[in-house]
């Protein structure tokens, strides 16, 4: 058959590559792809009205698409395997017909056919799917070429413009760096800060929170301003120590968009110092407060706690409320995690904090219950009391837990025992082989080895590939 022409060929693929951003080998693929469905189209229109499509999914497994970028035309070609009678034309020769061509040919060999059709017959709707193909195979391309490029990512902290907004998302074009085109990723409303001001083409420092699959959009970048590793690596940048490592970040609380507009954003960060000299929170917070203020200004505001964390529960809890002044912390339930704060009368509205996000912040930076207490009206012995009744609901609780976890472990060991007592009285078919037999249906009982049947390697489809439509 002849070359089926495309005028242009070789600047098409050098101008989707250039405008797509992907390998010229990529879009190759994807064209030839492409062409290989348009082939695949034109084959089924031609049982339009004259009966059932013979066509399944693995029947065009042996075709292939060969570009010819020299005299700008594409060929499809066929393996077919010969045989002594020919039953698929589309996937055997007979050995009669290749022996009129060469005297070498042996049954079994596989030969490459030109079966490309006339270009007059491949028909409008063919070149619609084609079309279609390799604008959907483009996308994809990119999109698999964007999951790979930022799901192995180092440096989670990307650079990032605003572009556009898609009803409560920021839409935003970020970079892994190393000369790589930016991408598009999505800031959903959750993740953005209340202080921030996301107009077109601001500039912002975001976390990249996630590379994930979207049903019929691909992978999709979303990223974070309220995420706490943007905190962490904020300050990992603007503190030596840290960087060194004679300063360590402990533990990060964040509360970025509060539950009510009254409260502004919070952090609290907890640092400690592997060497004795080094003062850990002195070294966060810098000279006149120099480089907690970097920190500060990027997250547009935010207010910052740099705490001292400490391996005594009681005193991580004490620093974890700061600024308030706490005067005894009792760690009423140590398994439960529950404890005690008692402070001044004039410390309790700033030790609550406003709307209680000064101590909600401090249990979650320590991962303990705590409660607020008046040190002036605090009753011990009843406190105690209710400590107890509490201690012992939590125990009940973990009792009934630990006898639903039992019971069902034992109906699991149960099960699995019924079922290896029923496989002995009712073996399965391939229970009772031995290795080398096979299951005879008709005789029901194990024959000798058999001869393995000749199989047929499965086909690997071409390597998908992607982008937006070609004329």
């Amino acid at each position: 058959m002849a070359l089926v022409m495309l005028p242009g060929l070789a600047t098409l693929i050098e101008d989707i590559s250039e405008e797509k951003k992907l390998p010229a080998s990529v879009v190759e693929a994807a064209l030839r792809e492409a062409l290989l469905k348009g082939y695949e189209r034109y084959r089924r229109t031609l049982y339009l009205g004259y009966g059932q499509d013979p066509f399944d999914e693995e029947y065009f497994s042996n075709f292939d698409v060969a570009l010819d970028l020299d005299e700008e035309g594409f060929r499809v070609l066929a393996s077919k395997i010969i045989v002594e009678e020919v039953e698929s034309e589309d996937h055997q020769i007979s050995l009669a017909e290749v022996e009129q061509v060469t005297d070498d040919a042996q049954l079994g060999d596989t030969v490459v056919l030109d079966v490309t059709p006339e270009k007059d017959d491949f028909g409008r709707m063919a070149a619609a799917q084609t079309k279609q193909v390799l604008a959907q195979k483009l996308r994809d391309q990119q999109r698999r070429m964007i999951q790979e490029e930022f799901a192995d990512l180092e440096d989670p902290v990307l650079t990032a413009r605003v572009i556009r907004f898609e009803r409560q998302s920021v839409i935003m074009a970020v970079s892994s760096g190393l000369g790589r085109p930016e991408v598009e990723a999505e800031l959903p409303r959750r993740d953005q800060l209340p202080n921030d001001n996301y107009r077109a083409n601001a500039t912002f420092k975001v976390f990249l929170k996630e590379v994930s699959e979207v049903a019929r959009r691909g992978p999709q970048l979303f990223v974070s301003r309220a995420n706490a590793g943007l905190v962490v690596y904020l300050f990992e940048n603007e503190v030596p120590e840290i960087q060194e490592g004679s300063v360590r970040i402990v533990a990060v609380a964040r509360e970025a968009n509060p539950p009510s507009r009254a409260v502004g954003p919070r952090t609290k960060v907890a640092v400690d110092s592997v060497e004795r000299e080094v003062d850990p929170v002195g070294a966060c917070i810098g000279a006149r407060g120099s480089r907690i203020q970097q920190v500060v200004n990027e997250l547009r505001g935010e207010k910052i706690d740099v705490i001292r964390w400490s391996p005594d529960p009681g005193q991580y809890i004490a620093n974890s409320l700061s600024p308030a002044r706490v005067e005894l912390v009792r760690l009423v339930d140590p398994e439960g995690h529950h404890a005690h704060v008692l402070v001044p009368q004039d410390q309790l509205s700033l030790a609550i904090g406003r709307e209680g996000q000064n101590v909600r912040l401090a249990a979650r930076l320590t991962g303990w219950k705590i409660d607020i207490k008046n040190a002036g009206e605090y009753d011990q012995v009843s406190e105690d009391e209710k400590v107890a009744e509490l201690i012992s609901l939590r125990q009940e609780d973990e009792r009934l837990q630990a006898e639903a976890e039992a019971r069902l472990a034992a109906e699991q060991a149960a099960r699995a025992e019924e079922d290896a007592r029923l496989r002995e009285l009712y073996p399965l078919e391939e229970d009772g082989l031995a290795e080398g037999e096979e299951w005879s249906e008709d005789e029901g009982s194990p024959q000798g080895e058999a001869e393995p049947e000749e199989g047929t390697e499965e086909a690997t489809s071409p390597a998908e590939t992607a982008v937006d439509d070609v004329e």
